[in-house]
């Protein structure tokens, strides 16, 4: 169902009255890049000498770059659903990774920050991976599509680029399948965008562009220029791979200089959750978290951020507030004067004092559940230093000072009892609050087996 409610209607009238307070004024355009798979650990700014990431090591170099940025889940669809609502996934209804077929979608009636800015007279753009669609909705017009989220202009695959990174041949232009597309995907993404910049966009009006990367997700394919980069390493493909990402956002960076954007662009860079695979010659970096991809632990969900905002964010900014991917619908619409729906619950904030290194303000705990994580750190909430982890049914909890322990080894449940206790209360609150709000039967109803050991599939 694709109709919008009557309040969102109101609301989204309420920005044509922003954007009409503040015509004549040069408004701040928004580019979100997100990469797929790439652990906290896969750049060279947060330690690793092995990467060649210039372009990213630059941005930060010009921004802000968050030692403690997350995602909101631990899997792909969840938290891309959170990046665009500011809304933790099992409330906004994208519970789980969207890769099978089913009834699970970013729903119509959720409101995304795409949506608000086009009402507020931006022209909007999506290029790269969308995963915000079971398999059987994916460019079928009884669902919603980029276009229903606000989006004027989108160009994209369901999940993965196919059969892989090269010569993909699943990308959908505005409904529209583009056929085999000759090259490697983080630059025919890039390449698309710069098109829409080009030969799309009304230039007479701001723009917020989405620019969603297939990598380093699996089947990895890694164009032999940037593999070579990486020679006699037993994991040179996948490596490469991240320095292919890392050459199409340069491309898209300096298309924007080029064209004199970069002055009024706020650019938001980070990754969908952590790394895939053992690590080693089989996957990414953590950068020594504990976990990976699908755990709560946090080299599941601890991942690169830099924020790029000229004349707003200082040069070499290194900031230690941890944020998460629904805070940045909130930091769009603040950076853009328009006011957060008041008919909903909205899990993220604004980070602009995180800009500066200052504390944000948050009523709703940061928070993670992930269907598909092992069954004892299927939940995580994280207030001030302290994180707690549960198990999928709340009965078995541990927690981490994250400061002084980001690695988790130190459990010290046991050793405060009252303070595992009062997190404790506070995360099962919590979960009632977010499972009353979300489509529940959606996940109560799933059909896949609990993991070993569990007795909760979601």
């Amino acid at each position: 169902m694709k109709k919008k409610c009557g309040s969102l209607g109101v609301f989204l009238c309420m920005g044509f009255v922003v954007a009409s307070a503040v015509v004549g004024a040069e408004r701040t355009n928004i580019v979100v890049f997100l990469a797929d798979d790439m652990g906290w650990g896969d750049v060279r700014c947060n330690g690793n000498e092995k990467m060649i990431t210039p372009n990213i090591d630059k941005l930060a170099s010009q921004g802000v770059r968050f030692t403690q940025c997350y995602s909101a889940c631990g899997v792909c669809s969840p938290s891309r659903s959170a990046i665009l609502t500011g809304r933790t996934p099992y409330r906004n209804g994208v519970w789980r990774h969207l890769s099978g077929n089913g009834p699970s979608h970013l729903r119509a009636s959720e409101t995304t920050y795409p949506e608000l800015l086009r009402a507020a007279g931006y022209e909007t753009c999506h290029v790269g991976k969308w995963h915000l669609l079971s398999k059987n909705q994916f460019n079928n017009p009884e669902f919603p599509q980029p276009g229903d989220h606000g989006y004027d202009y989108w160009f994209y695959t369901h999940n993965n680029a196919a059969p892989s990174h090269k010569n993909p041949n699943n990308f959908v232009r505005n409904g529209e399948p583009a056929g085999e597309l000759e090259g490697y995907s983080a630059p025919i993404v890039a390449h698309e965008g710069i098109h829409w910049l080009d030969e799309v966009r009304d230039p007479s009006k701001p723009f917020a562009l989405s620019v969603w990367f297939h990598e380093p997700h699996a089947p990895v394919a890694t164009d032999p220029r940037f593999s070579s980069l990486y020679e006699g390493d037993r994991n040179a493909k996948h490596l490469g791979n991240i320095t292919q990402l890392d050459f199409a956002l340069g491309a898209l960076l300096d298309a924007l200089e080029e064209r004199g954007l970069s002055e009024n662009t706020l650019i938001i860079f980070t990754s969908d959750n952590g790394p895939e695979g053992k690590g080693g010659a089989t996957g990414g970096s953590t950068g020594g978290l504990r976990g990976r991809k699908r755990n709560d632990y946090e080299g599941g969900i601890r991942v690169p951020g830099v924020v790029r905002w000229p004349g707003h964010i200082e040069p070499g900014t290194v900031s230690d507030v941890p944020v998460i991917g629904s805070d940045i619908f909130s930091t769009v619409l603040a950076v853009c004067g328009i006011p957060q729906p008041t008919d909903r619950t909205i899990d993220g904030v604004s980070m602009l004092p995180a800009f500066e290194g200052k504390p944000v303000a948050r009523k709703t705990p940061l928070f993670w559940r992930t269907h598909v994580s092992p069954p004892e750190d299927r939940l995580a909430m994280r207030i001030d230093n302290w994180k707690l982890v549960a198990n999928d049914t709340m009965t078995a909890f541990e927690l981490y000072d994250i400061p002084n322990d980001a690695q988790e080894e130190n459990n010290l449940a046991q050793q405060m009892p009252e303070k595992t206790e009062e997190m404790k209360k506070i995360l099962v609150k919590l979960w009632k609050e977010i499972e009353a709000e979300g489509p529940r039967d959606w996940w109560e109803g799933e059909k896949q087996k609990p993991k070993s050991g569990g007795k909760l599939s979601y």
